[in-house]
């Protein structure tokens, strides 16, 4: 049985680093994304896996938002936000909340 080789696959877009597993099996090399499992793979060459691996990975997460963006927009839409929404205006009315950016700076020098 051939070993598991691992390369990283780098984000440039959301800045996450996915590990991209592949092994040769028989004549072809096969392959998948640890942190992804549904991302599965084959090919005759380990450069040509590591190519489907990529290109599938983004054309999946890709999918992946786009069906995240449409059931948001859809929660939306039948008001399961509402309850959520009032209360964080709520809370901002009240002056329960800070600008993000200050909030996190205090952070930073708490450590």
């Amino acid at each position: 049985m051939d070993r598991i080789q691992t390369f990283k696959i780098h984000d440039v877009e959301d800045g996450e680093i996915y590990t991209a597993k592949m092994k040769k099996n028989g004549k072809k090399w096969i392959g998948w994304i640890q942190e992804y499992p549904k991302v599965k793979c084959e090919a005759d060459t380990q450069d040509a896996l590591l190519e489907t691996l990529e290109n599938t990975l983004y054309q999946t997460l890709e999918a992946d938002w786009q069906a995240w963006d449409k059931q948001l927009e859809a929660d939306v839409k039948a008001g399961k936000l509402d309850a959520t929404l009032k209360r964080v205006s709520a809370d901002f009315h009240a002056g329960k909340c800070e600008d993000l950016a200050v909030f996190l700076s205090k952070k930073v020098t708490e450590k």
